[in-house]
């Protein structure tokens, strides 16, 4: 039975203190309806004996604490999902803001969820093409990788977002079991509208859900947002059997607004006055990704975070690391010279890349090309620095070839633009033309039967 309480006691910001509550639980979602009958929704963070503090969803102004009554609904916050969610535009509550009619859930869910269990976990080892060949040729996205991407301020990292969303598939027979959900945390109006805008001119937003929180929505929206996304990615991958791209962009906004509800519940900060479980909240989130046994469908997530001033060692980018398999850095050294996108190829990883390429899933060739490709860009960009240095005249022939590797491939294989969309074998080829730039006797991390059956043939 649903009791309502007016022993509102108190509020502060965005925290309200109830008393004499009987049966509430943490998380627990709660409704406030002020005397002119308005309805305002809260959850609850923090019980202590009678006394329940909740966190209100949308502003204070106007509760009336004598002749306002809050009840409490039994159960979390809840997302109505359904396979009509495809081709949908959401807020970060999981209302419908498209001008389409309420979702007809087929059934209700706790937006929390729970971390896959590892005994349940299956391998990721199946190839995703995202189209931008520093991901697919170097830094391959496998089913079910975590794969996150590390952005600075500035940096065209939302491009990048709608790039990979409006061109990644899986390869195969379940190329039309592809579905990607959007996941925009805190982000401005003109940037929500750039999304919607680009997923709708493509067709892209057919076979997207797209959940969008903007600045100006509570912080406790902020933080309900991309769980949003997850619980719509679970029922669509493990109920529906699709294979499930999860894009969650800005990860950096979760953890400011995890911060700011932190502090106003006064507890003792952490690194950086981040809440010390920032870890353990954002691997809850992180961890819900994967393939399971026996399932035939799969999650595969990529979180963007823009490091406060390009820094690594920042909390939110350094716990990231630690829970994800890899990253792709973007690099404003890149950015200023007119690469698109700026993707600084050393220092970016993916550590399941060699489980989804070769024979069947890419081709025969990838794992020596990239290797190739990744070893000569390396020499070519220290060359390039002794150049700087010494004087081009202080270099050798070959290295003066790896100096202009370096250049090329940063022109030609890095910059692709936000419109071109470029197959696996396209951007194996390509890393071909590049390596024929260099002597045959170079290539020393190919097979020479590829080098003989890929490597183009010099005219004359």
């Amino acid at each position: 039975m649903i009791r309502e309480y007016r022993t509102i006691q108190e509020i502060n910001g965005p925290l309200m203190l109830v008393k004499q509550v009987q049966g509430v639980t943490y998380d627990e979602l709660g409704e406030i309806e002020l005397p002119n009958g308005d309805l305002r929704h809260c959850k609850v963070l923090e019980v202590n004996g009678d006394n329940a503090v909740v966190q209100l969803f949308e502003p204070s102004a106007g509760i009336n604490l004598k002749e306002s009554k809050i009840r409490f609904l039994g159960h979390p916050l809840q997302l109505g999902v359904s396979g009509d969610m495809l081709g949908r535009v959401f807020n970060g509550m999981g209302r419908p803001i498209d001008g389409g009619p309420d979702i007809l859930a087929e059934e209700f869910r706790d937006i929390n969820g729970l971390a896959m269990n590892p005994a349940a976990r299956d391998y990721p080892n199946e190839f995703i093409q995202t189209g931008i060949s520093t991901i697919d040729g170097l830094n391959t996205l496998v089913r079910g990788q975590k794969l996150p991407i590390f952005s600075g301020s500035g940096l065209p990292h939302a491009n990048l977002a709608a790039q990979i969303a409006r061109q990644a598939r899986v390869l195969g027979d379940d190329a039309g079991n592809f579905a990607v959900v959007f996941a925009a945390i805190g982000i401005t109006f003109e940037e929500s509208d750039f999304f919607i805008q680009d997923f709708r001119r493509t067709g892209a937003i057919d076979r997207t859900v797209l959940f969008t929180n903007l600045a100006n929505d509570p912080a406790v929206e902020r933080i309900a947002t991309p769980r949003m996304a997850l619980t719509a990615a679970e029922y669509l991958a493990f109920e529906n059997g699709m294979h499930v791209l999860v894009i969650l962009t800005d990860i950096t906004n979760y953890a400011e607004a995890l911060r700011e509800v932190s502090a106003a519940k006064k507890e003792v900060p952490g690194r950086r006055g981040y809440p010390g479980y920032l870890y353990t909240d954002l691997a809850t989130m992180y961890e819900r990704a994967g393939r399971r046994l026996g399932c035939p469908g799969s999650i595969t997530m990529i979180p963007i975070l823009t490091m406060p001033e390009d820094d690594k060692t920042h909390p939110i980018p350094d716990l990231t690391g630690y829970i994800t398999e890899g990253q792709i850095i973007l690099s404003r050294e890149l950015y200023r010279k007119g690469v698109n996108p700026p993707v600084d190829v050393l220092p970016s990883l993916s550590r399941l890349k060699d489980k989804g390429i070769g024979v069947g899933k890419t081709r025969e060739d990838h794992a020596g090309t990239m290797n190739q490709l990744f070893a000569a860009y390396a020499t070519g960009k220290e060359n390039k620095e002794l150049m700087s240095i010494l004087g081009e005249a202080a270099l050798s022939p070959t290295d003066l070839l790896y100096a202009k590797f370096a250049d090329e491939f940063e022109k030609r294989y890095v910059s692709q633009g936000s419109d071109e969309n470029r197959s696996i074998e396209e951007t194996l080829n390509l890393g071909w033309e590049l390596l024929s730039i260099l002597p045959k006797s170079e290539l020393k991390r190919i097979k020479p039967e590829y080098i003989e059956k890929y490597l183009p043939k010099k005219e004359g």
